[in-house]
């Protein structure tokens, strides 16, 4: 057997042998056929590959064109954390393999697109596979982002337009910047484009493509990398080599080293000795050092970063690309995004340019992912885009957020001068129609007066019909030059109650007139409610008070409607009868008389059996503060007058600008006001009788909330709760928010669709801050220059801000309007509408006005039949 085993190997490894010269000798002739008819197989090749890449690309066209879009909007307090983001991210990662088998890779990828046009500040979307749009439609934000279906956007061919595709340069190992959450990593990018103007067509829109990392392209790199890192390794060693034996030579000829030959062997042996060095090894290398962010595959991502600006302007698409380049800087660390490109002299060959123009165009139409270099991520580095603008994200006002105020336009209102990022001012203003309450709050010259009264004035010249109450009169001299227009003129009425001149001209009003015939029921809840909110009578604490002046008031509004409707309202009773009805058995044994038919059983038999039983000292708590207005000749005179010119009503519904200025702030005053406010609120109620399409829109101003506040709080409440339904829209001017009543702060802050400060005291502001969440904080607002402020508008239902804006100066706002030479005209047709006349005339007239009533009572009492019933009348002394 051992003798004939190299017999039976011999052949099988010839054999063996010849197969593989068989096989190198075909392999090297079918190379060498190659390389002889090259000129065959590079053709064929080609086309191979054109005919492949033409499939591809149909089949990618194709599983494009199934793809849908997302809109993300986020809510104002948005504010996610990392761990929200993360999730996001994963969800787009798997969402982009949600494609059919046969699509090509480069459209299995989600889409981000950021997109400013001048119509919002950054537009946040979602484009991705039609498979993948329940994963993405369901958002680890929650409610704080809603998440909307659109439909594809259709540009405009702009003039200019610029592309650029960004790479990653750098360590391609290395991750991006970490940029922290707050402030957001988008404010770069919105600062960027915070300055587009829709009216020059300007656009800047950015696309981030994700796409999960293919296996083998990772595996190829990690590769490359581990041997780069060896081949560095070995080239380290070998320096350390070179420089080892350099120091050896250099030591050898050096003069101690020559010494120590010439002293002896034994020295010469110690020499050698300390000369006997190790050769360095090559370190080993560390995985995990030599591909950093490639080491592990979860979580890594291709990324395909494009970006398109266009304008209609030359210049300002090539602008704005350099601004978002810049923005992009911020995510640099050794690893940055970097233009694609390369730049000779003026020019720059990058994706506007041949040949590369072709295939961005085709990815950006299509969406397709195909980035010249891997870009690989890790999607704790794309943190920042996987979200939209967060609460800490400063975003712009456009234009087409907030209306630029049009002079003469009904449906605007103006609210301020809004700065742009870019410089520019303009008039901003608001929709009147979602202007329904206004607070303004700030420290005595800061400018809030300036801005009703600007406010006002615009409104006035749109035809809008308005009530301005100013207990100080100062804003009417202000604003009189800007209202003496002749259009106007016939529209303003002014009841000013301060007797200002050497002939004071006083208007008039009677609370309990009937000559409009208003429900009698109302007048007297009007008139007894105020007197109740001046005085602080309540059911539990003065309801013998509240019982006589709501008796005696019932009597004489029927003594007023009885007037009337005998054609005599020069007859009618006023408050100050109220005196004579309580205290005059004869005038009042006339009244009851007089007005039997009108009255109800109820109310006649407790005059007859209930009256007579109240002590002589009970009237006093009802005809104090009725004496104290008759002792005050203005009151006297402008509430003693039995037809009122003054009519809030007739005002509302003929769009009248009336302008009141009560005397001061004393008990009388306040009693005064008091009147005043709660019988708008009565008048604004009374619209009910009239169909909510015909209401017209009236707009009270109220100046110094704090004094109207304090003559009748709970009727300046319910004006903040009742009035828009009535399209009637208050507007509160306060220095300080805390010292208003707690029912009127409460309805104030709750309603106001405008709530706006000037500058103040940190205590004064906190309160308005505070329902801001603080942001600004009390000490930004604080520092506010004069005419500054900060406010929440309502528009289209959302609100905005706080914007800071510059108040509006009447001086430089509306210094066309002013016509200070018309302003005597325009008094002196303001006080003839409000049918004022001298103080001493109205006086005399009001205190015969008793007489008059008392005439008119005789003459309308019917005779007394035959009764047996004894006579009550002496009851009533």
């Amino acid at each position: 057997m051992d003798s004939t085993a190299p017999h039976l190997t011999g052949p099988m490894h010839a054999t063996a042998g010849s197969q593989v010269i068989g096989v190198f000798t075909t392999v090297a002739g079918a190379a060498l056929w190659v390389a002889q008819h090259w000129y065959l197989v590079l053709p064929a090749a080609g086309a191979l590959w054109g005919v492949g890449e033409i499939i591809v690309r149909r089949l990618a066209v194709k599983a494009s064109a199934e793809r849908m879009a997302l809109e993300l909007e986020a809510a104002r307090h948005f504010d996610p954390g990392l761990e929200e983001i993360f999730r996001r991210g994963v969800q787009l990662a798997r969402a982009s393999t949600s494609m059919p088998w046969w699509a090509p890779r480069r459209t299995k990828a989600v889409q981000i697109r950021l997109r400013a046009d001048g119509s919002s500040p950054l537009r946040y979307r979602i484009e991705g596979p039609v498979g993948g749009e329940r994963l993405l439609s369901i958002t680890p934000f929650g409610p704080d982002v809603t998440v909307t279906r659109t439909r594809p956007i259709t540009d405009v061919p702009r003039k200019h337009t610029v592309r650029a595709e960004f790479i990653l340069r750098g360590k391609p190992i290395a991750p991006l910047r970490e940029v922290p959450l707050q402030p957001d990593p988008l404010q770069p990018l919105v600062d960027a484009v915070c300055d587009l103007r829709a009216d020059l067509g300007d656009l800047a829109e950015i696309r981030l493509d994700i796409q999960r990392a293919p296996k083998w392209a990772l595996r190829a790199r990690r590769l490359h990398l581990l041997q780069a890192a060896r081949r560095s390794e070995h080239r380290e060693a070998q320096r350390a080599v070179r420089w080892m034996r350099r120091d050896a030579t250099g030591i050898e000829d050096s003069l101690s080293h020559q010494l120590l030959q010439l002293l002896g062997p034994q020295h010469r042996s110690a020499s050698q000795g300390r000369r006997l060095v190790m050769p360095p090894v090559p370190r080993r290398i560390d995985p995990a050092e030599a591909l950093g962010k490639l080491a592990h595959d979860d979580q890594l991502v291709r990324a395909q970063l494009l970006i398109t600006c266009a304008s209609h302007v030359q210049g300002r698409a090539e602008a704005r690309l350099g601004q978002l380049q810049a923005a992009l800087d911020v995510f640099g660390g050794h690893s940055r995004w970097a233009m694609r490109g390369l730049r000779i002299g003026p020019w720059r060959l990058g994706a506007d340019r041949w040949p590369s123009r072709q295939a961005f165009e085709r990815r950006w139409r299509h969406g397709h992912c195909q980035p010249p270099r891997p870009n690989w991520v890790r999607l704790e580095e794309l943190t920042g885009l996987l979200k939209p603008p967060t609460l800490h994200c400063r975003l712009p006002l456009l234009a087409p957020e907030l209306p630029t105020f049009e002079f003469g336009n009904p449906a605007l209102l103006l609210q301020g001068i809004h700065r742009a990022p870019d410089g520019r001012r303009r008039l901003v203003a608001t929709y009147a129609a979602e202007t329904l309450f206004e607070c303004a709050v700030g420290k005595a010259g800061g400018g809030k007066t300036e801005r009703a009264l600007a406010q006002a004035i615009g409104w006035a010249h749109a035809d809008g019909g308005l009530l301005f109450l100013d207990p100080h009169r100062d804003s009417w001299p202000r604003a009189a030059p800007f209202l003496a227009h002749a259009p106007l003129m016939d529209r303003i009425a002014l009841i000013d109650l301060n007797t200002v001149g050497p002939a004071p001209q006083i208007s008039s009003w009677n609370p309990l007139d009937m000559h409009q015939r208003p429900a009698a029921h109302e007048v007297v809840e009007a008139v007894t409610d105020a007197f109740a909110a001046a005085l602080g009578w309540e059911d539990a604490t003065a309801p013998r008070a509240l019982t006589l002046l709501t008796a005696a008031l019932s009597v004489l509004t029927a003594v007023n409607q009885a007037a009337c409707g005998t054609g005599r309202p020069e007859d009618q009773a006023t408050l100050f009868q109220v005196r004579s009805l309580l205290t005059d058995p004869a005038f009042r044994t006339a009244a009851l008389s007089a007005t039997a038919d009108r009255l109800d059983e109820e109310t006649r038999s407790w005059w007859q059996s209930i009256f007579p039983t109240f002590p002589a000292d009970a009237f006093g708590v009802v005809l104090n503060p009725l004496a104290r207005l008759a002792a005050n000749p203005v009151t006297r005179a402008f509430l003693g007058q039995p037809r009122g010119v003054y009519n809030i009503r007739a005002a509302m519904d003929h769009r009248m600008i009336v302008w009141v200025c009560p005397a001061g702030n004393g008990p009388t005053d306040r009693l005064l006001t008091a009147l005043l406010a709660r019988d708008l609120l009565r008048a604004v109620r009374s619209r009910r009788d009239t169909p909510e399409d015909q209401r017209v829109p009236f707009r009270p101003y109220f100046d110094e909330l704090i004094t109207l506040t304090g003559a009748a709080p709970e009727t300046i409440a319910a004006m903040f709760e009742d009035f828009r339904k009535y399209k009637a829209h208050v507007h509160g001017m306060t220095q300080l928010l805390a010292r208003l009543p707690g029912p009127v702060r409460m309805s104030l802050t709750q309603n106001a669709s405008t709530l706006a400060t000037t500058a103040g005291s940190r205590t004064a502001i906190s309160a308005i801050t505070a329902e801001w969440g603080d942001n600004p904080s009390p000490d930004q607002v604080a520092a506010l220059n004069r005419y500054e402020h900060y406010a929440t508008l309502t528009v289209h239902g959302r609100r905005l801000g706080p914007l800071r804006l510059q108040g509006p100066h009447l001086d430089d706002v509306f210094a066309d309007l002013a016509r200070p030479g018309n302003v005597a005209a325009l008094e002196h047709a303001a006080r003839t509408t409000a049918g004022t006349r001298p103080l001493h005339q109205l006086t005399t007239h009001a205190a015969g006005q008793l007489d008059r009533v008392t005439a008119f009572l005789t003459q309308h009492t019917p005779a007394p039949a035959p009764s047996s019933r004894p006579d009550t009348s002496k009851g009533y002394q």
